[in-house]
């Protein structure tokens, strides 16, 4: 890899040009990195094997061998269900840089001498002298023991492997992503399966044309509140939902209807479990993480790794590899990056946009350097992977190549996006929305930088916070979605925003889109998962298909927008145009129009004011003809647009633009007009 140009990167950014000695420095230590590795490890692709060399296993003539790094341990011992649970009569020889290893012969009969779905553990002698019992940082399953609620690692091991059926699917050129928790896929409060998911969920999401599904909590994490946020075992999937072949089936019957798998990888910090997870796994709190105040999260209650240490890096690179080799996920959505990125961890820190929040002594440059050997890596490795980052601050070159000097992600998360749609809902009235400010909230990112789109995800869910359906129409969710009730005010300004609302995020706020489980039909209630403040239910931890699914619900016509929304992107591409044009806001008319790839959107936010011989600029001339409305029958509206009316372009200039058509616009409704032919 040639050092970057960043010629390109500067003439895009030319704010970076007084930063441009920190980004070539950032670089450089890339390159030294990348230079050890080839000298010591056998390069990038070996180190990031590691799955193939620590914890179990299997030795060519069927034996395992087991290795561990636990620098700080006095000795290491492994136990479990095969050697009648004797926690020192297999003791691991203490190898260099704090390496422990131990081989065991085949059984008699040439059988492994751990058996399949066997218990193991490890056996710390800690520094003190005491034996302390851990589950190794590189078991593959762990399931929890319900009378004592501790995970107990199992060896998964199964004579015949999962045999994928499906090929991976190569990355589309616009992500339109469906967000989905396995466990809450199910109408029943209970803990849904990944089979579940495979088997009744994911017909749903390919028939709202949704081209990729993220899966969030995979990763097996003690606490089921944490939403798979405190991660204990980050190489075992999580067995609440069922073994590793579920897990595998799942990724299958994805790839079988054509859906791009993301997993949700948290990489920013590790739950504080001692006796489940990899906190003082070695009998210290320095192994896999800072020590002291550094290596603890103050928000998150959780621990946060060094990312300086060799072993680390090879743990954490080798967990992105395992999760794209062993189960074949296609991509990764990185959680937690703005905490990866600043020392501070954006804890109580609004970001301004100065750059100087961006560079110097705030910016972790140890965890940045894994950032970008992880993105550096995923490129070369697996071209169709795409990476997605969960950050805030909006750091420069976050989302640019590594080889032009950025981190390397593919998109970033537009998370001012929701926030902003709640805060109005909240704060304003509907005859104030600024549409100026809407339009620079959808627009406002960087140049070149590809952004994730979305009007709500699993934060606007979570308890403590309402989703768009319900900030919108409240309590008369319960009492007036039947389509047998009267059709209130209320409702009908909740439908009509919440479609408005999708439709022009999807329209002008990204280069991807996602949408969270269940919220495509307004999901009427918040996401609580099962904790002792509500008397551990899971009432609240369910997603209600029932009503979508039934006819005199008028939830069925908000997913029925949704369907018509994403199967019209995926006719006409506009997530992955180049071309972007806002042509038209007017504040009192509560107007916006603009141009994205081929086709028009315009957007009547005003309550009660509808418009007849509505002017409208636009560069392409043509017969146009409406390809989506918002106020179609179809989609619960009052159909007051005719759809078979054409409208004739004049070569009169309005708005800058070289052409104009005059439209009739209802008030609340969304419009798309494409060029007939």
């Amino acid at each position: 890899m040639n050092p970057p140009n960043l010629s390109d990167l500067l003439d895009r950014d030319p704010n970076l040009k007084n930063h441009s000695a920190e980004i070539a420095t950032r670089y450089e230590r890339l390159e030294r990195m990348k230079t050890h590795l080839e000298e010591h490890e056998g390069g990038l692709d070996a180190f990031s094997r590691g799955y193939e060399k620590f914890g179990l296993n299997r030795t060519e003539d069927g034996g395992v061998i087991y290795r561990e790094w636990a620098p700080g341990a006095e000795g290491v011992f492994l136990t479990g269900d095969f050697n009648g649970w004797d926690r020192q009569s297999l003791k691991c020889e203490k190898k260099k840089y704090g390496m422990w290893e131990i081989t065991l012969p085949p059984t008699a009969d040439g059988k492994s001498p751990v058996p399949h779905n066997s218990k193991w553990k490890v056996v710390i002698k800690t520094q003190s002298g005491d034996l302390v019992d851990r589950i190794s940082p590189w078991s593959h399953y762990v399931v929890c023991r319900e009378d004592i609620k501790l995970y107990e690692s199992y060896n998964w091991d199964p004579d015949v492997p999962y045999k994928f059926q499906h090929p991976k699917v190569k990355k589309p050129q616009a992500p339109r992503i469906y967000e989905a928790h396995v466990g809450i896929s199910s109408e029943k409060p209970e803990v849904a399966s990944y089979r579940h998911m495979a088997d009744n969920v994911l017909h749903r999401i390919v028939g709202l044309g949704y081209n990729c599904i993220q899966l969030m909590a995979v990763m097996e994490h003690a606490y089921y509140a944490s939403f798979g946020y405190q991660v204990t075992s980050f190489f075992a999937p999580s067995s609440r939902y069922g073994t590793p072949d579920d897990l595998k089936y799942l990724v299958d019957q994805c790839h079988k209807y054509g859906l791009y798998v993301l997993i949700d990888i948290v990489h920013s910090h590790a739950s504080k479990n001692v006796l489940d997870g990899l906190n003082h796994f070695d009998g210290t709190d320095s192994c896999y993480f800072h020590t002291g105040a550094r290596g603890a999260h103050s928000l998150w209650d959780s621990r946060l790794f060094d990312y300086h240490k060799w072993e680390v890096l090879r743990f954490l690179l080798s967990n992105l590899r395992w999760w794209l080799e062993e189960y074949q996920f296609d991509g990764f959505r990185f959680d937690g990056v703005t905490s990866m990125l600043y020392h501070h961890h954006g804890i109580g820190t609004g970001f301004s946009g100065g750059y100087h929040e961006y560079f110097g002594p705030n910016t972790d440059g140890q965890s940045l350097l894994y950032l970008t050997i992880s993105n550096y890596m995923l490129n070369v490795l697996y071209p169709d992977c795409i990476t997605i980052a969960e950050d805030v601050s909006g750091m420069p070159a976050l989302c640019r190549p590594v080889s032009e000097g950025g981190v390397g992600f593919d998109y970033r998360l537009g998370m001012a996006i929701p926030d902003k749609w709640i805060k109005m809902l909240k704060e304003v009235k509907d005859e104030d929305w600024n549409m100026g400010d809407i339009v620079f909230t959808l627009t406002n990112r960087r140049y070149g930088e590809k952004v994730i789109a979305y009007a709500e995800s699993h934060d606007q869910a979570l308890v403590g916070d309402k989703t768009l359906a319900f900030w919108l129409m409240d309590a008369e969710m319960y009492s007036n979605m039947s389509t047998m009730s009267h059709f209130t005010l209320t409702i009908d300004r909740g439908m009509a925003l919440h479609k408005m609302i999708r439709l022009i995020t999807i329209g002008l706020g990204g280069e991807g889109y996602l949408n969270f489980i269940g919220n495509e039909f307004g999901h009427p209630e918040w996401l609580d998962f099962p904790r002792a403040g509500n008397n551990s239910s899971y009432w609240y931890a369910r997603r209600q298909w029932n009503l979508v699914d039934d006819n005199v619900l008028r939830y069925r016509f908000l997913n029925e927008f949704d369907l018509a929304m994403n199967h019209l992107e995926n006719t006409y591409h506009w997530l992955s145009s180049d071309f972007s044009f806002v042509s038209h806001r007017h504040e009192s008319n509560k107007v916006i129009a603009f141009e994205r790839g081929t086709v028009l959107f315009i957007f009547n936010f005003h309550p009660t004011q509808s418009f007849t011989d509505y002017q409208i600029g636009t560069a392409q001339p043509g017969t146009y003809k409406i390809v989506l409305n918002s106020d179609s029958g179809r989609f619960h509206g009052h159909n007051r647009i005719d759809e078979s009316t054409r409208f004739h372009t004049a070569p009169n200039a309005w708005d800058g633009r070289p052409h104009s058509l005059l439209i009739y616009l209802p008030s609340r409704v969304g419009l798309v007009l494409a060029v007939e032919g």
